[in-house]
């Protein structure tokens, strides 16, 4: 996948369009990513033994084809590029400035 867990992404559709996060997980068999504080939805919670309970606000899911990437250096929604390594593995990197992403 271009994006991991604990990436820096920017929102380019829907109704949270422009806004920025960190992601939090990733749904790979929905192709969906959970951005921390974008996409809040209501939950309603049953209370429990202890009583608590009420209405939560977690963050919900986004495909993937509505999120893309941010680069440190270009600070902007990049494409993602791939390069391999002198010692085998294989890196991910910004097409624009050739910066990897990876850290």
């Amino acid at each position: 996948m271009r994006i991991k867990k604990g990436d820096q992404v920017k929102v380019i559709a829907g109704k949270e369009k422009g806004k920025t996060g960190k992601v939090l997980s990733i749904l790979t068999k929905t192709n969906r990513v959970v951005v921390e504080k974008v996409n809040l939805v209501k939950k309603h919670k049953r209370p429990d033994k202890t009583g608590k309970g009420g209405i939560m606000e977690k963050e919900g899911s986004i495909h993937l084809s509505n999120v893309v990437p941010l680069c440190s250096k270009c600070d902007t929604g990049i494409r993602v590029g791939y390069k391999r390594l002198e010692d085998g593995k294989q890196s991910r990197i910004c097409s624009k400035c050739k910066e990897t992403i990876d850290q």
